[in-house]
């Protein structure tokens, strides 16, 4: 019976990963289903949902994928998933917020607090931190489902925040 796996890899930052793991589970017969992939500094990640056919166990897979020559020194983890393989109604991505200025500790709660609020999920979330013109910049895009009704309120509250710490805010509407 196919069964469906997570799989994670944590490793340095290299041209080809995606294309060498998504094309190593391919060739075992993996469907690959929501699929994240980030670099974090020198390093990178990619996590995916998979369905292995019949025939395929978590200890083939996790071996086939550390002999990657671009997983070397990789931390790699194939387990079962048990959740639901597909995400519900407040996992689709209703608006797209990126909040941007210098560095503020403590930004990332402050903004989850306020999607908190207003009963909004954030989908995904993408930080950065970088140097432009010479100043140190920080970014944050948040792709977040916000309920119905709920958007004017939520989006004008997430801009005064990021205005009461000096940051500039955007959005757009998405679905």
């Amino acid at each position: 019976m196919a069964k469906t796996v997570l799989i994670s890899v944590l490793c340095p930052d290299r041209v080809g990963l995606v294309a060498a793991v998504a094309g190593r589970l391919f060739d075992l017969g993996g469907n690959l289903s929501d699929t994240v992939f980030a670099v974090l500094g020198g390093g990178a990640e990619f996590t995916s949902i998979c369905r292995l056919p019949d025939g395929v166990d978590l200890a083939t897979v996790e071996s086939d994928l550390r002999a990657i020559p671009e997983l070397a020194d990789a931390d790699i983890a194939v387990r079962p998933f048990g959740m639901a393989p597909t995400h519900g109604p407040s996992g689709r991505v209703t608006h797209r917020i990126t909040v941007t200025g210098g560095d503020r500790p403590g930004l990332i709660a402050r903004l989850c607090e306020v999607f908190v609020q207003f009963k909004a999920n954030v989908v995904r979330l993408n930080a950065q931190k970088g140097i432009e013109g010479g100043e140190e910049r920080y970014s944050i895009t948040a792709d977040v489902w916000i309920p119905q009704g709920g958007a004017p309120s939520c989006l004008a509250t997430v801009d005064n925040t990021a205005g009461e710490l000096g940051l500039a805010c955007r959005w757009e509407k998405i679905a």
